[in-house]
């Protein structure tokens, strides 16, 4: 690579750079990095004490002295003292008041002690959002200023690991309506060697009709043995029952869910079954072959559905015998949903609901390929949870409907 050269106009202006800073640092005296570090806090207490005067200044709307513009009651009253904990130390700042009390400053809030909060909830913030450590140290040095260790960032995202282990133990609701069960695989380091873990993941819709991420679970791999303990999990955090759990086609899964929860109704996933159906049929068929296979699942019963299985079976299993087995087997489990009106069915048939949270999960966590433990992994992931379901408020629109339904069909299970 050619060496890069400095233009004359370049040089004479980094030069002028140098000289400032040369006279700054002599006239202050600054000898040693302890005292470059007193004047850089001195030069941050100037800012925010400069910063906050001006957020007073436009709060009242006329400039100190300036009484000719002056169009409200209100006045200065004086300041206040501060101690600001900054990554440099203590540093005591003027707080300008006004005589009303109204003042809300932004730079320093009034009950913020410390400058470096903000730059941890900047780096949860960044971490949430799937950025590696790497990536926010650059972040962080480029914005503020500041060097931040790729350990120090480690270890304030590790300050989150209590919260996650208190989110994962609190108290659930006693009944869920509905309850989507599946889980995400990634690549985590284990004594040397990278395995692919399973992350359990449970999302209900209560019986106010409000969804929420019940937990999720790191195991070895994708088990019924496992999902046992998930069950057991929600169980003793206060879910007394469900009503409908929604769950892929993993062998053993049922027998989990039933052991714990005998009243629960099963809905395995229509979707992941005709993925599954139609992994190995050939291109020229798969047309031809999904619009049989829509008239199954698509009739308006469950009978209509099954005369549909047997005529697919006649067209088909010559060719691929393993599809129509595969339905007649999880038969029970895959029909559920032909019990309730439209509206319930759509909320059930598939786990769109927590494949689509999968998805966003996902995209925060492509930048990392493996992750160094269990805990990182957890973190990352409650993150991006808490991030992603910002936006999960309030009641679905379509809940009063379900909700009439599902009383008729589970009497007495529903609060009142």
């Amino acid at each position: 690579m050619p060496k890069y050269k400095l233009s004359p106009q370049e040089r004479a202006a980094e030069q002028a750079r140098k000289e400032q800073l040369l006279s700054l640092m002599s006239q202050f005296n600054v000898k040693g990095v302890g005292d470059f570090q007193g004047l850089f806090k001195e030069m941050v207490g100037t800012f925010l004490e400069n910063g906050l005067e001006s957020e007073l200044e436009e709060e009242l709307g006329y400039s100190k002295y300036d009484y000719r513009n002056k169009e409200t009651d209100n006045s200065r009253n004086g300041h206040s003292r501060k101690s600001i904990t900054t990554s440099n130390g203590e540093l005591e700042i003027k707080i300008p008041r006004d005589r009303n009390a109204e003042f809300e400053p932004h730079l320093v809030k009034k009950h913020q002690n410390s400058l470096t909060n903000e730059i941890e909830e900047k780096i949860l913030s960044l971490y949430a959002k799937g950025m590696s450590v790497s990536d926010i140290e650059s972040h962080i040095r480029d914005i503020y200023g500041l060097d931040c260790s790729e350990s120090t960032i480690s270890r304030i995202s590790d300050k989150i690991l209590p919260i996650v282990r208190d989110w994962q133990s609190r108290p659930l609701e006693p009944i869920y309506a509905v309850v989507f069960m599946d889980a995400i695989h990634f690549n985590v380091r284990s004594e040397g060697s990278i395995v692919k873990k399973a992350v359990y993941i449970a999302i209900g819709i209560s019986a106010d009709g409000k969804k929420d991420v019940l937990g999720m679970w790191v195991g070895e791999n994708e088990s019924a043995k496992f999902w046992m303990s998930v069950m057991n999990s929600l169980k003793s955090r206060g879910v007394d029952d469900i009503l409908i759990a929604c769950i892929d086609g993993l062998s053993g899964f049922t027998n989990a869910i039933e052991a714990v929860y005998p009243q629960t109704k099963i809905q395995q996933c229509i979707i992941h079954q005709i993925r599954n159906s139609t992994k190995y049929v050939s291109y020229k068929d798969i047309k031809a072959l999904m619009l049989d296979l829509k008239s199954v699942y698509g009739a308006v019963d469950e009978k209509a559905a099954y005369s549909a299985l047997e005529s697919f079976g006649q067209t088909w299993d010559k060719k691929y015998p393993k599809i129509s087995e595969s339905w007649h087997r999880n038969w029970a489990n895959l029909t559920t949903y032909f019990e309730y009106s439209p509206d319930v069915r759509k909320l059930i048939y598939t786990t769109n609901a927590i494949e689509g949270f999968n998805r966003q999960l996902r995209k925060v966590t492509k930048s990392k390929s493996v992750f160094p433990t269990d805990d990182s992994l957890l973190k990352m992931l409650y993150l991006a949870t808490v991030d992603i379901t910002k936006k999960w408020i309030g009641t679905r629109n379509d809940w009063y409907q379900i909700r009439l339904q599902l009383e008729i069909a589970f009497p007495q299970r529903l609060p009142d």
